[in-house]
């Protein structure tokens, strides 16, 4: 505890989960003063529209706000704009931040979510080479669309084809280069990999699996080439770099808090400090959904964490449980998933591939891991439901087509 009688609770970074955590404290009732320090200049704002609606211009800059100003000043949250923290004194409880100043802290919330991780390849550095993180990153992209016809993404997650997806209807003349042999293999299985594939070059989209970048050419300081692993060169007004993200757990590390691939915490967002919490993209934990430590990039994490630190600051323990899910929307395709699937042996299909709606059901052995979807969003809320229920579906049901989900959540809910 600070011997600092005005030390409250200090959030680092003014993420989607930073913010939140603000919220869900004074909700569950912390009454001391809450600052929340973010290095950038905009109030805190949504990210998944960023690769798609905003950067299409379908979705005006206020409208990605989460809350105006005047909501925090009315709640007594301080958010500290365009100040960085540097350093944590766990000793002295306080945060010194990049401007001087020093804050004391009751409790302290870590919520510094991911970086990029860098193209490391020659001619990285050209002009027009850009990423997809933060909202001035998509402003600069914009920038440069008037004179853009040929766009090259590297990187066939999430957020590349997102940005491929926008991009071509947007006109451009787009290429995916992914070094992988199918398509977000990280996230999904082979046959949403294969279906989103085979969509992506129906509209049109030059996409190259199993491929490396050698380099990038240049001319005058801006891109003009992508030069793959065989020596072809595909032209490119402009480059987006998806190769990945890596946690921000730095200033974590540097005060002494356990760190591996994120910030370690327990249940209750507690790091091996039990005044010092961590939450979001830049958080690892264990949970009953996946055997082992856990780090996920989604905002379904970044608020059910935020809500669990909210109330552990407030002093009322609330494990966080939640069955992890996620989206991507691509073209005209709604993709959902739910659970981690990672280490599946075996995939149960319902609906018709071949039209664009189906479900995927992943099991390892007998046990049901989770599910994607494709343009099956009650699909999607019923197997998040089930997850959360700790339902065992088996594959018999899965693959019932006259069975509907909705009835085994019902089922579900009335034995629990």
């Amino acid at each position: 505890m600070a011997a600092d009688e005005t030390a409250g609770l200090v959030v680092i970074g003014g993420s989607h989960a930073g913010h939140q955590v603000a919220i869900a404290a004074r909700g569950a009732g912390f009454e001391g003063p809450i600052t929340v320090l973010s290095d950038e200049r905009e109030l805190p704002y949504q990210r998944p529209p960023l690769s798609k609606a905003y950067l299409m211009g379908k979705q005006p800059r206020e409208a990605l706000l989460f809350r105006p100003a005047g909501f925090y000043e009315d709640q007594g949250i301080d958010m500290r704009l365009g100040v960085a923290a540097t350093t944590i004194d766990r000793a002295g409880h306080t945060v010194t931040c990049d401007n001087g100043t020093v804050l004391p802290y009751r409790k302290l919330v870590i919520a510094t979510g991911t970086r990029v991780r860098p193209l490391t390849v020659p001619g990285a550095e050209l002009g027009g080479v850009h990423y997809i993180r933060t909202l001035s990153d998509i402003d600069a992209i914009m920038a440069e669309l008037d004179r853009v016809k040929s766009v090259v993404v590297i990187g066939g997650g999430f957020i590349g084809l997102e940005g491929a997806a926008a991009l071509k209807t947007m006109g451009r003349d787009v290429a995916v280069v992914e070094l992988a042999d199918r398509l977000m293999a990280r996230g999904v299985g082979k046959t949403v990999s294969g279906y989103f594939a085979d969509h992506h070059r129906e509209q049109g989209i030059d996409l190259r699996l199993s491929t490396g970048v050698e380099s990038l050419a240049g001319e005058n300081g801006h891109v003009t080439g992508v030069v793959l692993g065989g020596g072809e060169v595909l032209a490119a007004d402009l480059v987006i770099v998806g190769i990945g993200v890596l946690p921000n757990q730095e200033i974590a590390a540097e005060a002494g808090i356990d760190c591996a691939n994120g910030i370690i915490v327990d249940q209750f967002t507690q790091t091996n400090d039990p005044d010092i919490l961590a939450v979001g993209d830049c958080a690892q934990f264990e949970g009953r959904f996946y055997d082992g430590p856990l780090r996920l990039e989604s905002v379904q994490n970044a608020t059910d964490q935020a809500r669990t630190a909210g109330a552990t600051v407030a002093g009322e323990k609330k494990p966080y449980d939640a069955a992890p899910w996620f989206w991507s929307d691509q073209f005209d395709l709604k993709l959902q998933m739910t659970g981690i699937t990672a280490g599946y042996d075996k995939e149960i299909i319902r609906g018709d591939v071949a039209a664009g709606e189906f479900s995927v059901f992943y099991f390892k052995g007998d046990k049901w891991l989770g599910t994607d979807t494709v343009n099956q969003p009650s699909n999607h809320i019923a197997s998040r439901r089930l997850l959360d229920a700790g339902y065992a579906l088996t594959q018999a049901e899965a693959g019932d087509e006259g069975l509907a989900l909705k009835e085994l959540v019902k089922a579900a809910r009335k034995a629990g």
